[in-house]
């Protein structure tokens, strides 16, 4: 089952890194609380529709977060009178994302290096 998936072309999407949907739903509730389909939709717009997130995927990576305590939930109601869970980023999950991130740009670093062999590496 694909975490999330962005297309190499439209006939062949790929799954992303492991981690990575973790740390755009980090991301976005770092922005604001969030119900499922709130952040489903931030990320498919964010992405300019490059990313889609299936619901399959973002609820187990919710329960991993809230399990890490890196997120923290509530049930409440939507504005179309529905019920909903927010999720929250936690402090421990703040401090998690900047490692994440910082960690991924230096991933990125290196493959870009790897990929652009006439670009010397930064001192």
């Amino acid at each position: 089952m694909p975490v999330a998936t962005w297309p190499m072309t439209e006939a062949t999407p790929r799954d992303l890194f492991p981690g990575a949907l973790e740390m755009m739903i980090l991301e976005s509730l770092r922005r604001q609380p969030a119900h499922g389909y709130a952040l489903v939709q931030h990320i498919q717009q964010r992405s300019n529709n490059l990313l889609q997130v299936e619901e399959g995927s973002l609820y187990p990576a919710l329960q991993r977060l809230l399990k890490s305590k890196l997120v923290m939930a509530e049930w409440g109601v939507s504005s179309t009178n529905r019920r909903v869970r927010t999720y929250q980023i936690t402090a421990q999950g703040l401090r998690h994302l900047e490692q994440q991130i910082s960690s991924f740009e230096r991933m990125f670093e290196g493959i870009a290096l790897v990929l652009n062999p006439g670009k010397s590496p930064a001192s």
